[in-house]
Parts: C-alpha cells; structure tokens; sequence
C-alpha cells in the first residue's frame, strides 16, 4: 500500500519529485519522535480527563483498553518506528523509508490513534484494520534493508514485530466480539515484547554509547548474560500472563532481577553519572530492574500490581524511550552530544513522574489519587519540554549540511 501511495503521488508530480519533500521526512526518527512526543502529551491530558469523570466520548475501545493500547501501540510503537527505521539504515548500509513512503508510515500511524474516536460513524472493522496494518508494514520497510545486505542479527527485530501484530490482533479480536477476554492478554503480550525489545537494544547500544560517551572507558559484554537476560524477563512475563503467581513467579522476577543487575553492572562506570545522555538510559533500565522486584512483592499479593505495570512503563519504557529519543536526534541532526538544562529538567521530571506513581503509593497508598495526579503534571512537563526543544531540531536540516 505504501508503495502505491509513494508511486501514485510521484506519477501525478510533473517534475517526479516527492510530495513530502521536506527535512522532516529525511529519516524515521524524525516524525516518530515528534509524533510520539505530542502523543505523550495529548494521550495523558486525554486520559487524566477520562480518568477523573471530566470526558466522556465515543470510542472504539473501552477506556482502560484505550489508555494500556495507545501506550503501548500508539506512543512506544512510535518510538520503536522512528529509532528502527533509523538504526537499521546505519546497520545495515541501506536506505530505510523516506519522503512520500515514510509519510505513508507516519499517517497510517495517525489514522491508528484517530479512526478510534468516530466508532459510530466508521465499520469497526475498518479501524481495526487501520490500527493492525501499521506494525506489519513496518516490519517489511525495516525487513528489506535487512534482507539485502545479509545483516541477519537484526532479523530479531522483525520477529519481535511480528509477535507485536499477533498481541494487537488480540486486543482487537475482543473489541470486534470475535473472540473474549483477549484484549488483556494482548495488552500483557505487547508490553513483555516491548520490554524485551529494549533488552536485545540495550545489549547493543549501552555498551557502545558508554565506550563513546566516556573516553578510555571499555564496558564489559557477556553475551551469555546478554542471553539469559532477556530469557529471565520473558519468563516472569510468560508466568503473569499464564496467571501463575507465589512462589513460582516470585522465584523467577528474582532471577530476571539478578541477571539483569549483573548485566548492566558490567556496562557501568561511576563517570556515567556526570552525562545526562548516559545516566538516563541506566535509569530507565533500572526501573526495569525494580520492576521485576516489585514483581516479587506483587507475587504474594503484597502490593498492587498496577504498581508494576506502572514501574515497566512509566518508568521503564517511558524514560528509556525520552533518553534514546534525545540521543538519537542528536546524533543524527549533526549535533555536539550534550543536552541542555531544560533536557536535564526533563529527564528529572519524567524520573519524578515514575517515582511519585510507582513508589510513593506503595508507601503510602491512602495518597493515591494525589500521587496519581502529581505524576500526570510531572510527564507532562517533561514531554513539554521535549518538544519544545526538539520539534525545530527535527524539523530543520542537519547543521552540518550532511544528508539523513
């Protein structure tokens, strides 16, 4: 489909030049991000509205499948385009989407989040199969550079997207009365694929930004850990979503917990905590960590799990995914790889954000609602931030005048 759209928009330009000819459309992070930061304001302001009674309105999905999907398929499906579609060009050596066919990406994508909201005007079948197409057709935009230049160590990508289209397939054989009580299941199945996801991303890119970050640095690699880490976290989430719990699943979180400690330990120096671009990544991977701790004590049914949840996507994805957003605009606009003090504000207040809604209720749970919203004002400034900041960079050329 992408292909007709780029096709048929070059075959009615006289000149056979791109409709979306602009610096925007240059390379995936570009849109992506700025798709996914505006979404992570207007989802939360829509969501907190929604949550307190104040909003009411028509959609697709109920309104915490709403929340758990565009989380999840909406804001870090958008992430996970923007950084695979850039990543995989400098793996890889082949160009990746750009101009009219990234466009097309980036409006199936919009029509995903939107479609939703006009269920009594539109089949829902047809905004099921807007939101279902966007993860297939990623995969076979990132597939083809893969395939032609032999590169098959990112083949692990496509598969993981391919078990993504298979969880949001889910959710959506519930909305559409196929089938019941799916959508839960694909909800828990898309966060332990993103969350692994970030695992096999970690490995290859935390070592190697701490070696450039910080000169003289060597960051140690165990792939036998590399291995066994994302092998312990999708265990925990095999068990949860298998309904299995006590002893077994708490034996297992220790375990994801331990290897992935010892994991991230062999990457850290203690001069990581003078880059803000260093420290925000091992950040959010520790709140992966905490999550599998938290596991434990929800195991036994000592805390809420929605506590959990909260600690593998707030903090988890939520910060992981602003600090490579950051790193990754940087990088590929031409830029000194150093952040400004309102991107350091921002990585503090999304960190705030995660600590106010994760564990202060767990402390004091009788504060929940107020925890609740203080963490809503806190995500949203630092997503404010982000794209106040960002949006002009991703916009305009690269300042050294080199192409995407």
């Amino acid at each position: 489909m992408l292909n007709w759209i780029g096709w048929n928009m070059n075959k009615n330009n006289s000149n056979s030049t791109p409709v979306f000819d602009y610096p925007v459309f240059g390379l995936g992070f570009r849109p992506f991000f700025i798709l996914a930061g505006l979404f992570a304001l207007l989802l939360i302001l829509l969501w907190n509205a929604i949550y307190k009674g104040e909003f009411t309105v028509q959609n697709y999905y109920a309104p915490n499948i709403w929340h758990a999907h565009e989380m999840l398929v909406g804001y870090s499906v958008a992430v996970i385009a923007g950084f695979l579609l850039t990543a995989v060009k400098n793996w890889t050596g082949h160009a990746t989407a750009s101009g009219d066919r990234l466009a097309g990406l980036c409006l199936l994508w919009l029509y995903g989040r939107i479609l939703p909201f006009y269920a009594e005007l539109l089949p829902d079948f047809l905004i099921a199969l807007t939101d279902f197409a966007f993860l297939p057709v990623l995969a076979y935009s990132v597939s083809q550079p893969i395939m032609r230049s032999g590169h098959n160590k990112s083949l692990v990508f496509i598969v993981l997207l391919a078990l993504m289209t298979a969880a949001n397939a889910l959710v959506h054989l519930e909305m559409l009365d196929i089938y019941e009580s799916t959508a839960m299941l694909g909800l828990n199945m898309l966060l332990a694929i993103i969350i692994v996801m970030i695992l096999v991303v970690a490995g290859r890119v935390f070592p190697f930004f701490t070696e450039r970050g910080l000169k003289g640095v060597i960051a140690i690699r165990n792939p036998l850990l590399d291995v066994l880490s994302i092998v312990s976290a999708a265990s925990v989430f095999l068990l949860q979503m298998a309904g299995i719990s006590g002893h077994i699943l708490a034996v297992s979180a220790i375990a994801a917990l331990v290897v992935n400690l010892v994991r991230i330990a062999g990457w850290h120096v203690r001069q990581v905590w003078y880059v803000p671009l260093l420290w925000i990544l091992y950040i959010g991977y520790g709140w992966i960590i905490l999550g599998f701790g938290l596991t434990v004590l929800a195991a036994y049914a000592i805390i809420s799990y929605s506590l959990v949840l909260h600690a593998f996507t707030l903090g988890g994805i939520g910060v992981l995914t602003l600090g490579m957003m950051v790193r990754v605009s940087l990088g590929h606009t031409g830029r000194v790889m150093r952040v400004s003090n309102i991107i350091v504000t921002a990585f503090v207040l999304l960190n705030l954000s995660a600590f106010v809604r994760v564990v202060l209720p767990a402390l004091l749970p009788a504060w929940y609602s107020q925890f609740v919203y203080i963490s809503t004002l806190a995500w949203l400034a630092a997503f404010a931030l982000f794209v106040f900041v960002y949006a002009p960079i991703l916009l305009a050329s690269r300042i050294d005048g080199k192409p995407d």
